[in-house]
């Protein structure tokens, strides 16, 4: 199975929303330790509070070079296969047969970098095939569309022949 590739429109989208999130985490850090400023025996906290700080930090650095990386997915006849994950790799693989619904989404970052996501869902919730340049996103919905219709049709074919077949008896 070949698996595909991001571009390098994700690296940077990884890392703007990676930086987004950091941020807000040091500030709502930041703003634990202000109100800590006041009681004096809370240096322990403050402690533990500057190493998360370090942690987040570190985390904004290397987990966009990673999880770019790592992240693949392969579109076949038979099924959607995703490989992601930043210290733990999650693998997600949905049979094209059971596809329901196709959306692409595009966020605010996402739109800054030119990049899109298509959510497939099916009965047993959604998969996400994320920092897809637009076009590619666009493109993959079209096909998945194409395919989930060749599928319709050919059960109603079947259901039609069963029918048929029921009924002659």
């Amino acid at each position: 199975m070949k698996y595909e590739k991001l571009s390098k429109r994700a690296l940077g989208c990884m890392y703007v929303a990676t930086a987004l999130a950091s941020v807000i985490a040091l500030a709502v850090i930041g703003a634990v330790n202000w109100l800590w400023i006041f009681p004096k025996d809370m240096d322990m906290l403050k402690a533990v509070s500057l190493a998360l700080m370090i942690l987040i930090l570190f985390d904004a650095l290397a987990s966009p070079y990673f999880r770019y990386h790592r992240y693949r997915y392969s579109i076949n006849e038979e099924c959607i296969d995703i490989k992601e994950g930043y210290l733990f790799v999650k693998r997600n693989i949905v049979p094209i047969e059971r596809l329901h619904k196709l959306q692409t989404w595009k966020g605010p970052i996402d739109q800054m970098f030119k990049v899109a996501k298509v959510v497939v869902t099916t009965a047993g919730g959604d998969v996400t095939i994320r920092f897809l340049e637009e076009e590619k996103a666009e493109q993959i919905a079209e096909n998945l569309r194409g395919r989930i219709n060749e599928i319709v049709v050919s059960q109603r074919e079947e259901d039609g022949e069963e029918d048929g077949e029921e009924d002659g008896e």
